[in-house]
């Protein structure tokens, strides 16, 4: 089969390294399913071809595209720029591909929609997602309930649904959890390969990065720890079912 490429943004060794194995246990992938790049130490090679893969992944990170470009990091900005080059042949070419929480503010941000911190930003915890009208037929979300519970926690949204774009999860905190462009860009607010036991790590490791305050990181371990999520990893095993490749 062609391998899936897994683009990661995290700069934390443990977080990047926690993304990575979730991706693979949830999408049904092992290592050699796949070509990982850590954005924050490693460039995108100038000769990559995307037919050469069956999808591309991309996961979160803390960085916001929102941002003002003065005040970021050159890590910072490295990765923003590595993966918005990429943008424009996935789009233009319909190249199957899924980005993770940091990843719909790339895509929307690439499309022209406002991505900021305006409204909608999510406190860590879970969102009641909801799927729309158009989501039903999406092959995705086929099989899937209508409503179910996926971890989440950003600074930053998607405030307009992007010209050309079709809206498939909405929630009452964040109207833009997942959107699809053309037939096969996906990108989800939510962390669609995130279980409790992944959500307690980032919460350790993010706890003095302002997604909310430090002592509280007990009471939000409590609550992943508690909450029913499951669903959400669905729509990474379908994308993968549905894209992969010889």
């Amino acid at each position: 089969m062609k391998p899936f490429l897994i683009l990661q943004l995290r700069p934390e060794a443990e977080a990047s390294d926690d993304e990575y194995q979730a991706f693979l246990r949830k999408g049904g992938l092992a290592e050699a399913d796949t070509h990982r790049i850590r954005l924050e130490r490693e460039d995108i090679p100038a000769d990559l071809n995307l037919d050469d893969y069956s999808g591309v992944i991309v996961g979160g990170g803390p960085g916001c595209v929102s941002d003002d470009p003065a005040k970021k990091t050159p890590e910072e900005a490295k990765i923003e720029a590595e993966i918005l080059a990429l943008m424009p042949q996935i789009t233009a070419r319909d190249i199957p591909f899924m980005g993770c929480c940091y990843g719909i503010g790339v895509l929307a941000h690439h499309l022209g929609a406002e991505v900021s911190k305006t409204q909608y930003g999510e406190p860590v915890g879970t969102a009641d997602c909801s799927v729309t009208d158009a989501g039903r037929d999406d092959p995705l979300l086929a099989g899937l309930p209508g409503r179910f519970d996926a971890f989440v926690g950003h600074k930053e949204a998607v405030q307009n649904l992007p010209e050309g774009a079709v809206h498939l999860l909405s929630s009452p905190t964040c109207p833009y959890q997942m959107i699809r462009y053309g037939q096969n860009v996906y990108a989800t607010q939510f962390h669609p390969e995130a279980d409790g036991d992944g959500f307690e790590t980032r919460i350790r490791i993010y706890k003095h990065k302002g997604y909310f305050p430090p002592e509280e990181a007990d009471s939000l371990i409590a609550m992943c720890r508690a909450a029913d999520v499951h669903v959400p990893e669905l729509i990474l095993r379908n994308f993968v079912k549905r894209y992969v490749t010889a």
